[in-house]
Parts: C-alpha cells; sequence; structure tokens
C-alpha cells in the first residue's frame, strides 16, 4: 500500500494508471470503523485500484463544533486499510495541501442543504462539496462510495456529481450498525459509557417510527411522536421527516421519506436515519 501526503503524488500515480485501470475511492475523516470497512471491501470488489482518503476537513466544522476532538489514529486506519486491499491512501497532514494559500473557491449544492443538518451547521455541507470536489480531480474515480448514514451529505453529492458532469459513479451504501443497533460513527469513541447507554435511544425512536408506519400510519405527526421524550435525556438538534428525493418537509408520506435525526448525548452530537416507503 502506497501512502501519499501531497497532491502533486496522487496526481503523478494517478496519471500513470492506463485508461482501462477502473479507480474506486472510498474519502473519510480517518477513526476507521466497521461501517468505513464495509465501503472499502465493496470498492475493492468494484475497482482495479482502491484509494483510501483520510483527511480531517476544517473547512466543513463551524467555529464551536468538534474539530480538536474528532479523533484520529492514522496508524490503525492505514493498517485496517491494507487488510481491505488498499492500493493507495492519501493522508495529508497539512491542511494547506488541499487549501493552499490563496484559495477562494468554494461549491454549494442549494436547495438540498435548507434543512436537517444543513439548517443547523451552516456551511458544513459547502465544506463537505468544495474538499469531495478537489478529492475528485485528484483521483479522478470511476466510482466513490459512500455511507447512507450521512443520507443529506449523500443527496447533495450526488447533485454536485451530476451539476458539474464529474464522471464515475456516486454509490451509496446501507448503514452500519453495531450489535445493539447504535449507528457506527467516529464520534462514537468520545461517547462516555452512560451516553453511549443513551444513544441508544435514538435507533430504539427510529424503530418506533417505523413500526407505526407499517401499522398503516402515514400523517407525519403521527409517526414522529415526542422525538424530545423518546430521545431523553439527549438533546434533540432536529427530529424530521423530510421527502426523500428533494429533502423538504412533508406532512404525510405519500412516496418514499426519510426520517432523520440529530441529538446530543454526553456532548456528542449524533445522526442517524431510516427511510420509509410506502
Amino acid at each position: 500500500m502506497l501512502v501519499f501526503r501531497t497532491c502533486s503524488e496522487m496526481q503523478v500515480w494517478r496519471a500513470s494508471l492506463d485508461h482501462a485501470t477502473r479507480v474506486a475511492f472510498v474519502p473519510t475523516m480517518g477513526y476507521l470503523h466497521e461501517g468505513h470497512l464495509s465501503l472499502l471491501r465493496e470498492a475493492r470488489r468494484r475497482g482495479d485500484r482502491l484509494v483510501l482518503s483520510i483527511f480531517v476537513n476544517p473547512t466543513q466544522f463551524g467555529p464551536n463544533e468538534d474539530l480538536a476532538r474528532y479523533p484520529r489514529d492514522e496508524a490503525g486506519d492505514l493498517a485496517k486499510a491494507s487488510e481491505c486491499g488498499v492500493d493507495v491512501a492519501f493522508c495529508p497532514t497539512d491542511p494547506r495541501e488541499l487549501y493552499p494559500q490563496g484559495t477562494n473557491t468554494w461549491v454549494e449544492v442549494q436547495g438540498l442543504d435548507r434543512h436537517l443538518c444543513g439548517a443547523s451547521r451552516p456551511g458544513h455541507f459547502r465544506g463537505v462539496c468544495t474538499v469531495v470536489a478537489k478529492l475528485w480531480g485528484l483521483v479522478r474515480p470511476d466510482v466513490a462510495l459512500f455511507g447512507e448514514k450521512d443520507f443529506q451529505q449523500l443527496a447533495i453529492l450526488r447533485r454536485m456529481h451530476a451539476d458539474l458532469f464529474l464522471g464515475g459513479e456516486v454509490v451509496g451504501m446501507p448503514i452500519v450498525r453495531e450489535p445493539d443497533g447504535l449507528a457506527m460513527s467516529s464520534r462514537n469513541a468520545n461517547l462516555s459509557p452512560e451516553a453511549r447507554a443513551q444513544a441508544l435511544a435514538i435507533s430504539r425512536w427510529l424503530a418506533a417510527v417505523r413500526q407505526r408506519f407499517e401499522a398503516g400510519e402515514r400523517e407525519a405527526t403521527a409517526l414522529l411522536g415526542d422525538p424530545a421524550a423518546a430521545l431523553a435525556p439527549g438533546r434533540v438538534d432536529y427530529a424530521s421527516l423530510v421527502d426523500a428525493d428533494d429533502l423538504q418537509p412533508v406532512t404525510e408520506v405519500a412516496k418514499p421519506a426519510l426520517c432523520a435525526v440529530a441529538a446530543f448525548f454526553g456532548g456528542v452530537r449524533l445522526i442517524d436515519n431510516t427511510v420509509l416507503r410506502p
């Protein structure tokens, strides 16, 4: 496995490949867990060469968010990557590698960021889109894989990918959960044992919403119930039902809808979702 620290190393390697070589790509912020590894294994199956990026992107964090606390374990990540058959790990350690002095170009998808995480984290998706567009230009993948836990992110990146004619394919992969139902996330490492136990309220609430839906309920308020009570003692950021395509709020489920939630447990913000399909 090759480890590159600079954009020029990444570009030289990519330019050396034959046009027939199919490149699969998994961009991450590191601290790899089984969710990431499921993406890497599927990407390995889909490509002749597999590229992983590890970069904690500062532009997608707000001024009061957890950039400094975001867990990091590069040595562990690279060991896991090697086991999954990664050919290249692109790991710039200096943010100036991707954001050199004078950088003044940003990529923003309008509309899909009006609700959910986009409403509570202004500028977040501008940072995500900008760094993914940069990485896409460096790696030039034939296929890139993203997890569906970040459903809004995936929808926005699909739109960016189509609008900018980036080439290749964007593939979403199912949420991977712990045995007790908690969605896997790098941020889970920051949970205390008490907060970790309390956070199971998220998957229980989503299961209750799905149970009401499968029993025939279609009205949004009835489906959501009382999220604040269901997620206590967690602090709810949002608990919403939106159209699965345009991510706008719905009052009833007449076509596929996303039930999405963000909540804080022990100061750690967690997200999760489930898609309801009539």
